[in-house]
């Protein structure tokens, strides 16, 4: 599917860093070339405008309507080291966005009848899961996609550590491995929780039963179908981005922040691989919701959530590798979000198809001091709440 039409409605000033602080968007252009802007636009500017005052480097995001087509945004600086502009829709690393291709990828084959949502993954991958609390065959793929199997977080004792991993592959069993010598973190089933070694497990079964990489597969089924053009897994030792991009920033030992955009995302897989732009993870989401990539029955399966209030998003509910959020105006809208180093993302479209993602180029604990963990959750919060007000404002 193609984008009917795209809009342009504002580009952040190039800016001035400053030792404490980086120029905000502005509204620029020749009154008589370019429309007023509409309350969405104000709304949306205002609130990158504020990332970028909070100290993310830079902000962008798009509004993608009912028909398809969509308004992009940005404020901040693109390259603090040249001071360029933010490129307008440009590819950022999407993080956990990725878990959503890979549920969906996970659904379609089950709609085949290539996978049994509540058959034991010791089925489809036997001798594979097993540890301390650990039995693959006690935890169904419904529980991976939803994280509800107990199973312990691979990314514990690295995520944090960005000399480590920065520009080291990992391959999926290394990290398997590193969950698995991890005690179970509850019985399957009865409790939630957030682990990318549920997906890292989703991805090793999707390679088995299609005999194909996880990221051709995806391609496959759902970027090549929908368009999207700057979308895309990377490669095996991948490091750089390959469209127009923002940089990413993370603070450094010094507490200097540090160009990260150049990384080996091999740590994320089939969890938080994935590159795309603020517009085309829109039109993934509304795709997802509307029937172009599953089944009725399977979206219904997709919506049938549980608890997953983790204070970001009073109120959030998981449901097969997607979330649902309410909004404060009233209803309720779905998406997941990501968190990688140097780029954050967060999403939903509402119920009548309007879609809206908000990136920026770090992360709130690599721009601040982690020990200042009230400052942290305001940054983490003032991301979602931009989600809120613009949804709510259109």
């Amino acid at each position: 599917m193609k984008f009917p039409t795209r809009r342009t409605v504002a580009l952040g000033s190039a800016g001035v860093l400053t030792a404490t602080a980086i120029t905000a968007g502005v509204w620029f252009g020749a009154a008589s070339a370019s429309p007023a802007p509409s309350t969405v636009d104000r709304v949306v500017q205002q609130q990158l405008d504020g990332l970028v005052d909070l100290g993310f480097p830079a902000a962008l995001a798009s509004v993608t309507h009912p028909d398809g087509s969509h308004d992009d945004y940005v404020a901040g600086v693109g390259d603090l080291a040249t001071g360029s502009a933010v490129p307008v829709d440009g590819e950022v690393r999407a993080g956990s966005n990725t878990k959503t291709f890979t549920a969906v990828v996970v659904l379609q084959l089950a709609e085949e009848g290539l996978i049994r949502l509540d058959e034991p993954i010791e089925t489809f991958l036997p001798g594979l899961v097993h540890g301390a609390g650990i039995d693959g065959a006690a935890i169904t793929v419904r529980q991976l996609l939803q994280h509800t199997s107990g199973l312990p977080d691979y990314t514990t004792g690295i995520a944090t550590d960005l000399e480590a991993i920065q520009h080291a592959y990992r391959s999926p069993r290394d990290l398997l491995d590193l969950a698995l010598a991890q005690p179970a973190r509850f019985a399957p089933g009865t409790s939630w929780e957030y682990s990318n070694t549920n997906y890292l497990l989703l991805g090793i079964l999707i390679e088995r039963l299609t005999q194909r990489p996880v990221g051709e597969v995806i391609t496959d089924r759902i970027i090549e179908p929908l368009d999207l053009t700057h979308t895309y897994f990377p490669a095996v030792g991948e490091q750089e981005l390959r469209g127009d991009h923002p940089h990413g920033y993370h603070r450094g030992a010094d507490g200097e922040l540090a160009d990260v955009s150049e990384l080996d995302p091999s740590f994320g897989w089939a969890a938080g691989q994935l590159v795309t732009t603020p517009s085309e993870l829109n039109e993934f989401f509304r795709a997802v919701l509307d029937g172009r990539l599953v089944s009725d029955a399977t979206l219904d399966e997709m919506q049938t959530t549980v608890p997953a209030d983790q204070g970001l998003w009073v109120g959030s509910e998981y449901g097969l590798g997607i979330e649902s959020y309410p909004l404060s105006c009233g209803g309720v809208i779905w998406g997941h979000g990501g968190d990688i180093q140097g780029y954050q993302t967060r999403d939903g479209v509402t119920a009548d198809g309007t879609g809206f993602t908000v990136a920026v180029t770090a992360l709130p604990w690599g721009i601040i001091d982690p020990s200042d963990e009230d400052r942290v959750m305001d940054a983490y919060r003032a991301v979602t709440t931009a989600v809120d007000e613009v949804l709510c404002a259109e």
